[in-house]
């Protein structure tokens, strides 16, 4: 049987109130700003998403009527969805009520954007650019019956981890191993046309997301502070680029590229072209062209993937790997730290070119103001 799409959804809007972010309205009628060839939704139903995110969020705790209202620390309650248990083949599913109003906020949010014309409505609606994309980017696993669209920077390292593990070609997720990103698993782009069409339309298919200036400063603080490979790839171009009189310097090792270059080269570059590690999440796994039945977070990663290893019926051994101890987290003082030091016209125009990672995954937008700023 077909699983029905999970009814989980949108994060928390209320805070995204005029005044208290990056003026969204000068973002996008600036003339300065670089258009893209992604498919954006209309400014006004954005706008009407993130003024009615704290209404939305009232209704939820009065629709949901078996959930208690979470107290603003978060009292650690938990949801009893008894009635989801023979869907999900278990006695008993329990999910922390924030984490599920998110969910649901998120699935609202989604079905509203999507449901527009002009957005894709499935994989063969979509370029074929952005079809090869999407589809070099969702991973199979046919024992268990899902498909997972990994998108770089938001633990898909462990995932492929628990991928191999569920084949058998990896012991256990813990086996000290480099990753290899492409071998032992199997991509949806390998397969033929009717075989995607019988997967996407029968399998249990999910994504994870991650607030999108936190994902780029990962992105960011990895490849250009660790990864020589990217260094010498992009680390120069950038460089060249946006440096004055270095154009033609042999010399540059692209290993001292600041935040606001690496913003400046992502503001000149195509977001159906880019790298995937920062390539907008929306373009990596399209959740308007892929009716996906779970969209975990990185925000509550160790409850979504044991939410998701148990719906796929994973083994009871199979987990999900703990964070390994060389991980460095983006914390809420290094992302405020870089955001604050960009000049503000380089946001205002990055903004744009992820607001569908914002806005369809309900992250709230930036506070960058000068208020918010000197603290």
């Amino acid at each position: 049987m077909v699983p029905r799409r999970q009814e989980y959804g949108l994060k928390k809007t209320a805070g995204m109130r005029s005044g208290s972010v990056v003026n969204f309205r000068a973002a996008v009628n600036s003339g300065s700003v670089r258009r893209s060839s992604a498919v954006l939704p209309s400014v006004l139903t954005f706008l009407v998403i993130v003024a009615s995110g704290g209404l939305l969020l009232m209704i939820e705790k009065g629709m949901l009527n078996s959930m208690e209202t979470p107290s603003p620390r978060g009292s650690g309650r938990r949801l009893d969805l008894r009635g989801q248990a023979g869907k999900y083949g278990r006695d008993r599913l329990d999910v922390d009520v924030d984490s599920q109003i998110l969910h649901e906020i998120r699935n609202r949010t989604i079905r509203t954007v999507c449901g527009q014309k002009n957005m894709p409505h499935s994989v063969w609606s979509l370029s074929p650019l952005q079809r090869k994309t999407l589809l070099q980017h969702i991973l199979v696993n046919d024992q268990y019956r899902f498909l997972y669209c990994y998108i770089p920077k938001v633990a898909c390292s462990n995932w492929k981890r628990v991928l191999k593990v569920l084949s058998g070609a990896l012991e256990n997720v813990d086996v000290s191993v480099k990753m290899n990103h492409h071998n032992d698993l199997l991509f949806l782009s390998s397969l033929k046309p009717e075989e995607i069409r019988y997967r996407l339309k029968h399998y249990f298919k999910f994504m994870f997301v991650r607030e999108p200036a936190e994902r780029l400063l990962s992105a960011y603080r990895n490849k250009f502070g660790e990864i020589q490979s990217y260094q010498k790839k992009y680390g120069v171009e950038i460089v060249k680029r946006y440096r004055k009189g270095l154009s033609k310097d042999a010399s540059v090792a692209g290993d001292d590229v600041t935040f606001a270059e690496f913003v400046r080269y992502l503001l000149d570059e195509d977001a159906e072209r880019m790298n995937e590690h920062w390539m907008p999440m929306y373009n990596l796994c399209q959740p308007c062209a892929v009716n996906y039945d779970f969209i975990g977070s990185h925000e509550h990663l160790e409850s979504d993937a044991e939410f998701v290893l148990q719906r796929v019926g994973a083994p009871p051994h199979v987990h999900f790997p703990e964070r390994q101890t060389w991980y460095k987290p983006v914390t809420t003082e290094t992302l405020h730290y870089y955001l604050c030091s960009l000049p503000q016209k380089l946001l205002r125009e990055l903004l744009p070119k992820y607001i569908l990672d914002f806005s369809l995954f309900a992250y709230p937008l930036p506070n960058t103001t000068t208020e918010h700023c000197r603290h």
